[in-house]
């Protein structure tokens, strides 16, 4: 299983999604079901974005189902690099509901997110349609994330890196609370010896990988904001 799952989440079905009781509603909490938020998101992507394929679904479900992170990932042609849906969602009431939109990049599995994470703060009587406005806003805006983020990739495979500039933008990453003490062997790890060919290069593109191929064991919860953190971080500095 995927990316999302690594750290404190199981994988699991939409049936199993869907399985998990429902919250009550009161007067001022109104839950959303994560079968409902996951279903919502695909069927509303394959309908905005037609030139794209839904190729693959993750879904994973922490502290007893109360906790829900999901992907979806399309293919439009691209060879290395997917456009992708990530959303969240939790019945403790102790997490917002959470859309983003990226990139997956193939060969890895690893996850690149740009732009804005689409947070849902309060499970109110309006829930519903808030939800389905922030998920347009953000499938609407997917295309440009995507494009951007091939630019991007772009840009960071013509930027040399040699160990010395690796290490410190490692302790940068680790200074603005990106990665943990415990990931950083993972992220020297992956520079010095890459799990894969494709990023045996020494530039920023090889370095971005070897940073988000260490995000894989961080919190669940967290996964989305730190992600976007890597990306402003490597790409304004």
């Amino acid at each position: 299983m995927g990316l999302l799952l690594h750290c404190g989440a199981e994988s699991a079905t939409l049936d199993e999604l869907a399985s998990i009781p429902l919250p009550k509603e009161t007067r001022t909490y109104k839950p959303v079901a994560h079968a409902d938020l996951a279903n919502m998101l695909s069927s509303m992507a394959s309908d905005m974005l037609p030139e794209n394929e839904l190729v693959n679904t993750q879904l994973g479900l922490a502290r007893d189902g109360q906790k829900m992170f999901g992907l979806h990932t399309f293919k439009n042609g691209h060879a290395d690099l997917g456009l992708s849906i990530g959303f969240r969602n939790s019945y403790d009431r102790s997490m917002s509901i959470g859309i983003v939109t990226g990139s997956s990049v193939f060969v890895c599995d690893n996850l690149m997110l740009s732009g804005d994470l689409k947070i849902l703060r309060k499970h109110t009587s309006k829930v519903v349609s808030d939800i389905e406005t922030l998920a347009l806003s953000a499938i609407f805006k997917s295309r440009a994330n995507f494009n951007q983020i091939k630019q991007d990739v772009s840009i960071m495979q013509q930027i040399p890196m040699s160990d010395d500039e690796a290490y410190r933008m490692l302790g940068l990453i680790y200074g603005r609370g990106i990665i943990t003490p415990r990931q950083i062997p993972v992220v020297k790890k992956e520079w010095l010896k890459p799990t894969h060919d494709a990023f045996e290069d020494r530039n920023l593109w090889s370095f971005y990988n070897a940073c988000t191929e260490s995000l894989k064991t961080a919190p669940p919860q967290s996964i989305m904001e730190r992600h976007l953190a890597l990306h402003d971080c490597l790409m304004q500095n």
